[in-house]
């Protein structure tokens, strides 16, 4: 399925095979936002090996949740001659004068899995307004009724008002009814876990543990959450999350987290390496899909597809090679398949 997905992806975005040849000797210089995140590691691994696939350099930084950082980091992988640049950005609109100093130098840019709102940028990244219905639709099965809680991503990312739109579509038919409640909603400062667990324990405490049920939009947020609910007796209740982060797919092992949306980071690094090493030897990217963001910005860009991942069916993170079983069902005794 893996192979597919990105197979298609390729295909639709007709990356040029001897642009690609042609990127031996360049370089491609990556902006991380920061590294707090378990699956930018892995990420990561993915661009190295497509650029060193097609012969290209790969270099980087990491911002370290700086957004002035990230300006100076990209300052200096200019410096450094980069052909082409893949930019995580840490605040998405601190980060307009890295486009213009790259575009001034000629260097296209890639929006990484975060959306830049400037049509010289390509926007990749996996479609997260779906990533949202999913988390909702999880949860919403498993929790028809009652007290919601929303923890959001962090101010700075449009992709946590994407999954606040997709998990708001879901759940709008149960809030019209009065089925379901929404009893407390926070973004979480630069998706930090323990953000997301002193946003979750301030709305337990507001609410007197009135809780049944929350969307949370990470994985790292859900770690929070989950530690949260721990803490209260009120381990078990239905949360989301995303990423496929492996603790997170051990608590959906384990029954303490309903679903994470898994993204395969994998994929998305290597049609990025893909994608930097054609443009950095100067080929163009057709078939790719026109993009109209939300501020009005028409911009190219390409989405992979998500899987959620539940008790159901945990056994594809296995098969994929993501996790190992051991890993998943470490800790869990009668869990679903394979952990069973």
């Amino acid at each position: 399925m893996r192979n597919a997905i990105v197979a298609a992806v390729i295909a639709t975005a007709g990356f040029s095979t001897s642009a690609i040849a042609e990127s031996h000797g360049m370089t491609v210089g990556v902006s991380w936002s920061n590294f707090q995140e378990e699956r930018w590691k892995t990420d990561e691994a993915a661009i190295v090996a497509a650029l060193e696939a097609a012969g290209a350099t790969y270099v980087s930084a990491d911002a370290q949740s700086s957004s002035a950082k990230q300006l100076s980091d990209v300052e200096s992988l200019i410096a450094q001659g980069v052909d082409a640049l893949i930019i995580l950005a840490q605040d998405t609109q601190a980060i307009g004068p890295a486009v213009d100093a790259a575009a001034d130098a000629g260097i296209p840019v890639i929006a990484y899995d975060r959306l830049i709102e400037d049509s010289r940028a390509f926007y990749l990244t996996f479609d997260n307004v779906e990533v949202g219905r999913m988390q909702a639709r999880a949860v919403l099965e498993a929790a028809p009724t009652g007290r919601y809680v929303m923890i959001k991503g962090s101010p700075t990312d449009p992709n946590a008002d994407f999954l606040r739109g997709g998990q708001q579509e879901i759940l709008q038919a149960a809030i019209d009814s009065g089925a379901i409640t929404i009893v407390g909603e926070a973004y979480t400062d630069g998706w930090l876990p323990a953000n997301a667990q002193r946003n979750m324990e301030q709305i337990l405490t507001e609410t007197g543990n009135g809780v049944d049920a929350v969307v949370a939009s990470n994985d790292g947020t859900a770690g929070g959450v989950v530690a949260a609910l721990t803490a209260q007796g009120l381990e078990g209740l239905p949360v989301s999350g995303q990423d496929g982060d492996h603790a997170a797919l051990n608590r959906v092992a384990a029954g303490t987290q309903t679903v994470s949306v898994w993204k395969d980071a994998r994929e998305l690094g290597r049609v990025a390496g893909e994608l930097a090493a054609a443009l950095a030897a100067g080929g163009e990217v057709t078939g790719a899909m026109a993009y109209t963001t939300p501020g009005g910005t028409e911009m190219q860009a390409m989405f992979l597809a998500p899987v959620p991942v539940t008790a159901a069916n945990l056994s594809v993170v296995v098969d994929a090679g993501w996790i190992t079983q051991e890993a998943l069902c470490q800790g869990v005794t009668g869990g679903p398949a394979p952990c069973n």
